[in-house]
C-alpha cells in the first residue's frame, strides 16, 4: 500500500465505478488514481463470529468492512455512524469491500450525515475535478 497516495473521500456508490489499473496495484475513478477510499456512513450490519464483515450504508450503496487487529476486538453496534478509511478491494458481482485502516464512531457529532455529503462535494469540486478535466 502506497500511503503517499491519498484516501479519495466517496460515496460507496462511487467505489463501484472504480476500474483497477494492475500496473500500479490502484484503481482509477475518473482519471484518478487510489488505493485508499474514505467512507462514512451507518453500521448496518454487526459480525457474528471472528472474520465477519461490518456492513455499512452511506445512503449511495452499501460496503463491506473487514476488520484487522485492534478494530476486531471492539464492540460495533447496528446503527452507529462512523468514519472509515482503508484499502479498496473491488469485487466482481459483489457489494465493495474496505480492509479498514481506521475506523471512528461519529454517533454523538451533530449534523454529520450531511456535512459528509457536502464534503464529499467539496473535495470533488476542488481537487477532483480538476483532475478529471487535465485528463479528458
Amino acid at each position: 500500500m502506497d500511503y503517499s497516495v491519498a484516501a479519495l473521500k466517496l460515496l460507496c456508490s462511487q467505489l463501484k465505478q472504480a476500474r483497477e489499473v494492475p500496473s500500479q496495484n490502484s484503481f482509477t475513478l475518473g482519471g484518478i488514481l487510489f488505493q485508499r477510499a474514505w467512507l462514512q456512513g451507518i453500521l448496518v450490519s454487526a459480525p457474528d463470529g471472528d472474520g465477519d464483515p461490518l456492513l455499512l450504508d452511506d445512503g449511495t450503496g452499501v460496503t463491506h468492512l473487514s476488520l484487522t487487529g485492534e478494530f476486531r476486538h471492539r464492540h460495533w453496534k447496528l446503527g452507529m455512524y462512523v468514519m472509515v478509511v482503508g484499502g479498496y478491494v473491488a469485487r466482481g458481482g459483489e457489494p465493495p469491500l474496505i480492509k479498514v485502516h481506521k475506523i471512528v464512531d461519529l454517533s454523538s457529532s451533530p449534523d454529520r450525515e450531511g456535512m459528509w455529503y457536502l464534503e464529499v462535494i467539496e473535495a470533488y469540486k476542488l481537487f477532483y475535478q480538476p483532475l478529471v478535466e487535465e485528463f479528458t
